[in-house]
């Protein structure tokens, strides 16, 4: 962990109003944000939103964060320019809304984009990360799409079904100890890793960040609370770690 004299890792400078430092780019049927690293690569990781959707600035700041560690970076529109979730919506209709943005049926533009990387972009090693929605719709692939290395699920909700534990990829759970969608207490993380440990033959790992609430990783520097800023970083040093492991490795 770092002082407060020390650079934070895994920032790329404190923007209120984020903008990012890639591009937006037709994918087929699909509007993606791309973000390429400084030199040339064959890794990519594709990043795959929460609620708030492909253009909510904490999400492009993550996406931006991925490629500077060196990967082609991209956000696709999971949604199809459906309405993102917003904070003046009301948590009584969410149920409503989430009926045509299943995170379990992203597999048509999964593999649209996974297209786009090998054929625009040349990679060969492709990786998938998302939050909350996002972390759904990687659990989903993991168990459906080979062609990924590995997978990151942020704080997905984890739904008991005994089909959903044999992943085909090596994945990650990323959890915050006081989520309130998804708690230790109430025994979600607790039945994955059993039925994890019952049916999965790859590698995995889950952990919980003490104290942490639901989409904690994706924060920018200015909206971190003191107390919570070496968990932050401790999330994405470490998904950064499990990338380089199974995308940037030659595994």
């Amino acid at each position: 962990m770092t002082s407060d004299a020390e650079p934070f890792l895994y920032d790329i400078g404190k923007r209120a109003d984020y903008v990012g430092l890639g591009h937006e780019e037709q994918v087929e049927h699909i509007k993606a944000y791309v973000c390429k690293p400084s030199s040339v690569t064959d890794k990519a990781v594709i990043v795959i939103h929460d609620i708030y959707g492909w253009q909510f600035p904490d999400i492009r700041y993550i996406t931006d964060l991925v490629a500077a560690e060196g990967y082609v970076a991209v956000c696709p529109d999971f949604f199809l320019g459906k309405k993102p979730w917003t904070s003046a919506d009301h948590w009584a209709k969410f149920g409503d809304w989430l009926k045509d943005r299943d995170p379990a049926k992203v597999d048509r533009e999964a593999d649209v984009v996974l297209k786009y990387l090998k054929e625009q972009c040349s990679a060969k090693k492709i990786g998938v990360v998302g939050f909350s929605w996002g972390g759904m719709a990687v659990h989903h692939l993991m168990l459906k799409n080979p062609e990924f290395k590995t997978g990151v699920s942020l704080y997905g909700i984890i739904r008991d079904s005994d089909d959903r534990y044999d992943l085909l990829n090596p994945t990650f759970f990323i959890f915050g100890g006081k989520d309130h969608t998804i708690s230790y207490d109430q025994v979600s993380i607790i039945l994955l890793e059993k039925k994890l440990k019952q049916y999965c033959q790859v590698e995995y790992r889950i952990k919980v960040y003490p104290g942490q609430v639901h989409g904690f990783a994706e924060l920018k520097p200015e909206d971190m609370k003191p107390g919570d800023k070496p968990y932050i970083e401790e999330a994405r040093k470490d998904m950064m770690n499990w990338l380089k492991t199974y995308v940037q490795s030659s595994l």
